[in-house]
């Protein structure tokens, strides 16, 4: 039996459109765990359309694959600390902006506000990163928050360390293994993986 039946999960997407088709495949992987998943959208993933498809259609594709009603503000987002806690809050993807706005206590998008209403219930949030800035300016930043109570980071790599040198992205497959060690109090390891095909 999947660890993840009967659990709650927040599931926020920040602005990293590329990442979207490797992660609506793991929203519906956790939904056919037997949890239930709550997505909570940044205010860039409701408004912006990309080359990599428009708002509205990844909108609809979140609400079909989850069952649940969309958190699209703030003040939606703020029960999830108190009124309906979750067992586990999840960022994926993660952007560089949100990375710094999180590790410096800024919450001004619905996504933050339910990682920091799951924080003050010290249930765990874990983040998948995907920024061009990691090994950058955002480094601080991500160190930060690995050492962060309650935070766990989901497995992540530089996706091409010569076009890209500063970029790390997180293995989206390992989301599912990453939020059952966090229940449990731990980091699913490594951290630092490999992404770059050889």
């Amino acid at each position: 039996m999947s660890k993840l039946k009967g659990k709650t999960i927040g599931f926020g997407l920040t602005g990293s459109h590329c990442t979207y088709h490797e992660v609506f495949p793991i929203m519906q992987q956790l939904v056919d765990m037997g949890a239930t998943v709550v997505p909570v959208l940044s205010y860039t993933v409701q408004k912006t359309d990309t080359r990599f498809g428009d708002a509205a259609e990844h909108l609809e594709t979140i609400k079909k694959i989850t069952g649940e009603e969309l958190i699209l503000s703030i003040p939606d987002a703020e029960p999830l600390g108190p009124k309906r806690p979750l067992d586990c809050m999840v960022i994926a993807p993660l952007t560089g902006n949100s990375t710094s706005k999180f590790a410096n206590a800024l919450t001004d998008s619905p996504v933050l506000m339910a990682a920091k209403a799951t924080l003050r219930n010290e249930s765990p949030v874990v983040v998948a990163v995907s920024t061009n800035d990691a090994l950058g300016l955002n480094g601080v930043n991500i160190m930060r928050l690995m050492a962060t109570k309650n935070i766990y980071f989901v497995p992540l790599g530089q996706d091409h360390p010569y076009k890209k040198p500063n970029s790390l992205v997180a293995d989206m497959t390992l989301i599912p293994q990453t939020i059952e060690a966090a229940l449990e109090g731990k980091q699913h390891q490594p951290v630092l993986i490999e992404r770059y095909p050889n």
